[in-house]
């Protein structure tokens, strides 16, 4: 029987913020962070799921928030006049992303 991995907060976090890191300084490609989420995602008990994805859901959100904020900060910081609004479209289309993809995993 396969490993099952924990589908707490802080676990799922933990492996975004791996993935992430890996891609930033160039261990793994877009194509192998994606595998590696696929392969993860088959390790988590069909049960775990949910949970997993309401937690990826929540990682990925703060981490859009983040990266906009850190985004705005050097927009700021070089062109102080230009105020920029928040792009909450990018979070809405992670979560719509997410949704699509829960809907399709639950059909197979």
């Amino acid at each position: 029987m396969p490993q099952e991995v924990s589908v707490s907060y802080q676990a799922v976090k933990s492996k975004v913020y791996r993935l992430v890191d890996a891609l930033v300084v160039g261990e793994k490609s877009e194509a192998e962070v994606q595998e590696s989420i696929r392969r993860w995602w088959e390790l988590i008990h069909p049960a775990d799921r949910p949970i997993a994805q309401k937690y990826l859901a929540m990682v990925l959100e703060r981490s859009a928030m983040a990266l906009d904020a850190v985004e705005g900060g050097l927009i700021e910081a070089n062109q102080p006049e230009i105020l920029r609004a928040p792009e909450s479209n990018k979070t809405l289309k992670i979560i719509h992303r997410l949704s699509k993809h829960a809907s399709l995993s639950s059909a197979v």
